[in-house]
């Protein structure tokens, strides 16, 4: 799938945000303790961190399997989020910065008929 979409044009960009197992902690106990944040937590969710290391292991295995040199994963940590944002937002700009992208350049006669679209709009009446 990637690869059709890479041979498309489409630029393929993979982040997996790896919190650590304490912060993990801290967030489900600020979600249990703070009301406002009660709904984003679920019992499951402790059930599931029962199974840590196996987490881990099958995310190291299924981003080994699935990491291509034109579709890389990069591997973010995610305990602070400011700290995140920020490497995120630079893997963004430099994939971008490689696009090289530009404005188009338009032609003698389209600046022709721009003029003249300028000029037709300059001699029309005001509305009120």
């Amino acid at each position: 799938f990637e690869k059709t979409l890479i041979e498309n044009g489409i630029v393929v960009i993979k982040f997996f945000l790896h919190v650590s197992k304490d912060e993990q902690k801290k967030r489900f106990l600020e979600r249990i303790e703070n009301p406002d944040k009660n709904w984003k937590f679920s019992a499951a969710d402790l059930k599931e961190r029962a199974h840590w290391d196996e987490y881990q292991k099958a995310y190291e295995e299924a981003i080994k399997h699935t990491s291509t040199d034109k579709a890389p994963w990069y591997i973010i940590p995610a305990d602070d989020k400011w700290f995140t944002r920020y490497l995120i937002s630079k893997i963004i700009v430099k994939e971008l910065r490689k696009l090289k992208l530009s404005y188009p350049v338009i032609s003698d006669e389209q600046k022709a008929a721009l003029a003249l679209a300028k000029e037709n709009l300059l001699k029309e009446e005001p509305r009120e």
